[in-house]
């Protein structure tokens, strides 16, 4: 019997567990399928304090480790959640026929970038493909540097107008012939010089495999079907994210789109579970807004289970 189980191994997770471990609750951290979450995919990390040189995903991941461990964080590698029954206390969670069970739970299994499934996309992901303009915008390779935004919501639009600082110039691709985004940003897109829309078209390959870098985009035209090359340095896809939450289906409350609800800081549906990461937030998908919330949901595990001693 735990007294707190702690679902995914991303910056909330990480967090989470050092602060649990920190109340001497001895926590067990499920790393899941993608042990360091999506920043492990990052290359150079310049946006989180305390690193003023910037720093490599997987290491920062494997510092938090070990900050975790330190403090007597118990690790299951590359255990991953199947099944969950949260109608009772303790709750019981199952990795295919492994049995867990928990006082309390925290959630912090993250989201996936929507990839946009074309040829050469996995192949240069770190290498000139990327999903997050403020983690990766600034960096070396793609500053002065034609760069491409794929997508047409606001996430698109703020990635693209982000890139402007950097970039020479930024073409914004979208499917259709108007932007889904809301009129300010589609209004502060338009009217920005740096940026030009590349309407009814989609990227159907990213260049150059031979080169293992970026070197520009295939692209097709949904109208006329025509088939063009544009040279670019960076490929930043902003089609969305599909937070990791299926296997909570109808154990606690999600919104449409599959992420969790949280109410009263970190508190799920079900008490004496809590949430935190890119599971739950739709806006800032940040490694320090993550750490936030993965603290929070370690004080909140803390404290739940603390009233349950009283």
């Amino acid at each position: 019997m735990e007294n707190v189980i702690i679902i995914g191994s991303g910056c909330a997770g990480w967090t989470s567990a050092i602060y649990t471990a920190r109340a001497n609750l001895k926590p067990l951290l499920l790393t899941g399928g993608q042990p360091g979450g999506l920043l492990t995919t990052t290359g150079v990390v310049e946006n989180f304090p305390g690193f003023p040189e910037g720093i490599d995903g997987v290491e920062m991941m494997m510092r938090m480790q070990k900050q975790a461990e330190r403090f007597g964080t118990r690790v299951e590698y590359g255990v991953q959640i199947t099944k969950v029954d949260f109608s009772k206390r303790p709750f019981k969670l199952w990795a295919d026929d492994q049995l867990f069970e928990s006082q309390t739970v925290i959630i912090a299994v993250g989201a996936s970038h929507r990839h946009l499934g074309v040829p050469g996309e996995t192949e240069l992901e770190r290498k000139g493909v990327t999903y997050c303009a403020t983690c990766d915008g600034a960096l070396p390779v793609f500053r002065n540097q034609p760069l491409v935004v794929v997508g047409g919501g606001d996430s698109a639009c703020e990635e693209a107008t982000y890139l402007t600082h950097f970039g020479s110039k930024v073409y914004l691709i979208h499917r259709r012939d108007q932007l889904r985004a809301s009129k300010i940003m589609a209004d502060r897109v338009l009217n920005n010089p740096k940026i030009q829309p590349v309407w009814n078209s989609v990227v159907t390959e990213v260049l150059d495999v031979k080169q293992d870098k970026v070197t520009g985009v295939k692209l097709r035209n949904l109208q006329t079907s025509a088939v063009s090359e544009l040279a670019c340095a960076g490929v930043f896809g902003a089609i969305g994210h599909i937070p990791s939450t299926g296997v909570f289906t109808g154990q606690i409350e999600r919104d449409a789109d599959g992420y969790i609800i949280c109410r009263q800081g970190t508190n799920t549906s079900v008490t004496g579970v809590f949430a935190a990461g890119d599971c739950v937030d739709r806006t800032y998908r940040q490694a320090i807004t993550a750490a936030g919330t993965g603290c929070a949901a370690a004080i909140d595990s803390e404290r739940f289970l603390n009233s349950c001693l009283i």
